[in-house]
């Protein structure tokens, strides 16, 4: 969704151009990765982005809030999300409440994707039965087991039920059961509780993983769409450090007070 801001469209050409570069050096080649003793590649480390999609995953001048970015989404080819048109209205009602009504900046839990994204770092776990990643976020987890467990029939959290499998050398996480209460940024790009998101990780180099996520939700857009990043490994930390969101909030003599969105 493009927001009625001309200073968006600057410079549109010229990200375009450069998004492509940026994609095509995440495209997965012939790296070998390093593997587990189980023959799959090890994904395993401490792992961030550098990029501006927490903020906004299309390409986006600055604004309050906001620093300017090239999108990260890579279908539709013109880098816009698909929205219904109700949903456009939405999600441009959301950008002018965003330093209030941004989940995040209610130190609410990210969400899928947008956990893999947000300006903190991230672990990653794996053995042959389990994949787990924490975020520095809020203490965020996310299981992700890779045998064959039933959904949880009207399960719905705001970080989803995940499963994966491998798909020769990419971990493939499709994730259901949303409450519909994330943004997929600080922009108010957002989603219904019908949401569906299949993740794709594939080692592309010793120092980047090639993060993709496909989003697909009837409720709230007319197709399915993806957006693409690389995940960078951090060298210089062996573990994630505190993220005190709510107790960060009352030192700024902002308390949050309330109780979480009814669904």
């Amino acid at each position: 969704m493009t927001n009625a801001r001309p200073a968006r469209l600057v410079t549109a050409v010229i990200a375009m151009t450069v998004i492509s570069i940026s994609i095509a050096s995440a495209q997965p080649g012939a790296y070998e990765p390093p593997r587990l003793r189980d023959g799959k590649p090890d994904l395993q480390g401490i792992w961030q982005v550098r990029n501006t999609a927490n903020w906004d995953l299309e390409h986006h001048a600055g604004s309050y809030g906001i620093p300017a970015g090239l999108g990260v989404v890579i279908d539709p080819a013109d880098g816009a999300i698909p929205y219904q048109p109700w949903a456009a209205e939405r999600q441009q009602q959301n950008f002018n409440e965003r330093e209030t009504e941004d989940p995040v900046a209610k130190c609410y839990i990210a969400g899928v994707p947008r956990t893999m994204y947000v300006p903190h770092p991230l672990q990653i776990f794996q053995t042959p039965a389990e994949v787990v990643i924490l975020s520095e976020y809020v203490h965020t987890t996310r299981w992700i087991p890779l045998t064959t467990l039933p959904r949880y029939e009207g399960y719905e959290s705001w970080i989803g039920d995940s499963r994966g499998r491998w798909d020769g050398d990419t971990l493939v996480i499709e994730t259901v059961g949303f409450n519909g209460q994330t943004w997929l940024d600080h922009s108010g790009n957002f989603h219904s509780s019908a949401l569906r998101v299949v993740e794709r990780l594939t080692r592309t180099e010793p120092d980047v993983i090639s993060y993709e996520a496909t989003l697909e939700d009837p409720n709230v857009f007319t197709r399915p769409w993806t957006i693409r990043m690389p995940l960078y490994l951090h060298r210089d930390r062996d573990r994630l450090l505190e993220n005190e969101c709510y107790l960060y909030a009352e030192d700024a003599g902002r308390p949050i007070i309330g109780q979480h969105p009814e669904p």
